[in-house]
């Protein structure tokens, strides 16, 4: 797979990414890089090798799930950095249609 200016391009917009051009040449040779190694990976014969569910030997130890009391409203909002009386209140982080922040 060759890798040039444009799919550094499409794969930056893609990732909502910005860079200049030295920092494109340096994804450049760094894709370049990455892709060479998976190429070098298709060239192994693989067919006796099963393939792995996991990387280790270790199992996941999980607990019983037993139901507790739940915290009630004022003990939940009492750290909070901004609340009302029953909410938590958040920074505003999806824009108006007009494109402001604000209320």
């Amino acid at each position: 797979m060759e890798v040039n200016d444009t799919l550094v391009e499409n794969l930056c917009k893609l990732a909502c990414l910005e860079f200049d051009s030295a920092g494109k040449q340096e994804i450049k040779k760094d894709l370049q890089k990455m892709i060479g190694f998976v190429e070098k990976l298709n060239e192994l014969d693989l067919r006796d090798v099963e393939p792995l569910l996991y990387m280790g030997e270790e199992t996941n130890v999980l607990r019983e799930d037993i139901p507790e009391a739940p915290l009630n409203r004022s003990e939940a909002l009492k750290n909070a950095p901004m609340a009302d009386q029953e909410y938590f209140k958040v920074p505003q982080v999806v824009k108006n249609p007009d494109g402001s922040l604000g209320s």
